[in-house]
């Protein structure tokens, strides 16, 4: 059974390092978030003043009897507790507001840099762990920012404020509160620590059988085929039981932290009401200072437990945030390319740069002054000069490679899995950078041409083919985002693909879910394929392109991809070597080298590994 490792949320590593890069956001909206400070300053002090008020409303218009002086002070009490109650609604609104506005653009942030990072970043962390930035961790930010930020520093002005007015009122009587408050703040602590650690438990058990249940659920035939049901059943119930240990033992504590510090208040409010009692007897106290004081005592607890709960979840939040700044800070792709793609047209028999969309492309190459510019056409004419590459350093997977191929030719790569049939394709994307030697691009080196327009110009078609929620017509339009819907059904038919498309009941307007699973595994990589015929590139990768499609389609493909392809490079991995006898170059690699080349009758004629191969007496593997 697999192990499901979740950490739980724990305190940041580095809290000031945390807070100041959360508080740079809030700096963004400072004068909104000044506001709501003092909204909150202006509702808690219109609580502390109406409690206290009651002392010269008993001393000055009860006990005299002075009817008149109490309705006008309980209209001047109501217009401020009316202003607190408006000062609380304003700043909740505020705080929501600023709240999502933040998080917004954290999210927002976050999304861009991660689309900046190089794919070995992707090759190093898993999906579900950075989908959990973008949602739990998140989502405990927002939930910090809409509740806590606001709650601790009413909290914090509440018990402040309680405390130094019943000082004010009696400082006998609040010796006895402090201590009350102290056995609750070292209760609080305690069974604070205690139930934190029982619930990252309850977090790790939820993470392992969450993991659990998911891999179940994907791998459902295969758990029917083998039967294993009762045995993935025995191994749930552990899991099950695991969990509900843990949550017994978290909800157990936390259950009792408000009913113990709802007795304690309840204690301190009747020891303060008799010690307050014999004081007032024995002339040391007046009535309405008892009255306000011990109001103060009953609401002493409350600000007290909500602050520290808050400073919890506030905590929770900056590990959260920790993790989203972390991500945030993880070195993006570096380009330092200066050579772009642009449209040309050809003026006197020379190459023009324009705007227009002629489908003529080339290559602006700045001098070395700076002053100028050359235009190289682009051709799709690549060549690999002793290329050294190894996703780790301490182990190589491609050992001095060298190849090239001109436009126009169909170059295939055959071999062993591990070989370095794909890495060589990933080098020529640069989604990765090579150690040693030069790969030229149209006699360019690829390290001078811009990312993004050096993937412009190459279309790839992978084996594990991804579909976007959508229609039809949206995921080939991916290819080239301004394809007309002409373009489109001219890319379905090139890829064998119209004919199933015309025969689903939307057409092309049918809509795509879950990665396209209302598709066959071979009507998907069709659609794939479409997609890259239609952006017309110079150069074409097909990584097991037609792994999942019959001969018979497949000769069809590449009957309309020769068509397209006319004066353009593409490159070709295939186990089936069927798929590559009339390709202009085989390459046969083996352990990072190419130990054969040539074409398909040259090859066979030198009875070396890919004769072995053709010929059924060496299998893949």
């Amino acid at each position: 059974m697999a192990q499901y490792r979740y950490d739980g949320y724990k305190r940041p590593k580095n809290t000031k390092k945390t807070l100041f890069h959360l508080l740079s956001y809030l700096g963004h909206h400072k004068w909104l978030f000044l506001l709501v400070g003092i909204l909150v300053f202006i509702s808690t002090g219109a609580s502390l003043m109406g409690t206290y008020l009651l002392k010269p409303v008993i001393n000055r218009f009860i006990m005299p009897g002075d009817m008149k002086g109490l309705v006008e002070a309980v209209i001047g009490m109501g217009i401020m507790y009316l202003c607190g109650a408006l000062a609380t609604l304003g700043y909740n609104q505020l705080m929501i507001k600023s709240a999502q506005t933040v998080v917004q653009e954290i999210r927002r942030d976050l999304f861009v840099h991660v689309q900046k990072l190089p794919l070995k970043y992707f090759d190093a962390h898993t999906h579900g762990e950075l989908m959990s930035r973008f949602t739990n961790d998140v989502d405990t930010v927002q939930e910090a920012m809409n509740n806590s930020f606001a709650m601790i520093i009413q909290s914090f002005l509440t018990l402040t404020g309680t405390v130094v007015m019943m000082m004010v009122l009696s400082v006998r009587l609040s010796l006895i509160v402090v201590v009350f408050l102290v056995l609750m703040f070292a209760f609080i602590r305690f069974n604070g620590s205690r139930s934190r650690k029982y619930f990252q438990r309850q977090q790790a058990e939820l993470g392992r059988i969450n993991g659990f249940v998911e891999e179940m659920m994907a791998g459902q035939k295969v758990e029917k085929v083998f039967n294993h049901e009762k045995k993935d059943f025995e191994n749930f119930c552990v899991l099950n039981e695991n969990l509900r240990r843990e949550s017994t033992s978290a909800l157990a504590y936390t259950g009792m932290q408000v009913p113990t510090v709802v007795s304690l208040s309840y204690l301190n409010y009747a020891v303060s009401a008799c010690a307050g009692g014999l004081f007032t007897l024995a002339g040391l106290m007046d009535l309405g200072s008892l009255a306000s004081y011990l109001v103060y005592v009953r609401q002493s607890a409350m600000p007290l437990n909500q602050f520290t709960q808050q400073v919890n979840l506030l905590m929770t939040a900056l590990a959260g945030a920790e993790r989203i700044f972390d991500l945030m800070e993880a070195e993006p792709e570096v380009d330092e390319g200066d050579v772009t793609l642009c449209n040309v047209k050809e003026e006197n028999g020379n190459l023009a740069e324009t705007a227009e969309r002629t489908g003529c492309f080339a290559w602006k190459v700045p001098d070395e002054k700076g002053a100028g510019a050359s235009l190289v056409p682009l051709k799709g004419d690549v060549r690999f000069e002793q290329v050294v590459f190894g996703y780790v350093p301490e182990k190589k997977i491609l050992n001095g490679i060298s190849l090239y191929a001109k436009p126009g030719q169909k170059i295939a790569f055959v071999g062993s899995t591990g070989a370095g049939k794909t890495t060589i394709i990933n080098l020529i994307n640069r989604f990765y950078e090579i150690q040693a030697g030069t790969i030229t691009y149209d006699g360019i080196d690829i390290r001078r041409i811009k990312k993004d327009d050096l993937r412009h110009s190459l279309a790839m078609v992978i084996q594990e083919t991804h579909l976007f929620t959508g229609t039809i017509a949206d995921n080939i339009r991916y290819g080239k985002l301004d394809a007309t819907d002409e373009e489109i059904r001219e890319a379905a038919r090139i890829a064998s693909a119209d004919s199933f498309i015309r025969r689903l009941p939307d057409g092309y307007d049918t809509m795509l879910h879950s990665d396209g699973s209302n598709l066959s595994q071979g009507q998907r990589q069709l659609l794939a394929i479409a997609r890259a015929a239609v952006a017309r590139p110079p150069v074409l990768i097909l990584d097991e392109a037609t792994s999942s499609i019959d001969t018979r389609t497949e000769r069809l493909i590449e009957k309309g991809m020769d068509a397209i392809m006319d004066g353009r490079t593409v490159f070709v991995i295939a186990h089936r070597l069927s798929t590559v006898r009339n390709s202009k170059a085989i390459m046969v690699l083996e352990q990072g080298e190419i130990i054969e080349r040539g074409d398909h009758e040259s090859l066979l004629e030198q009875k070396g590994r890919y004769y072995q191969l053709y010929t059924g007496q060496f299998e893949l593997e």
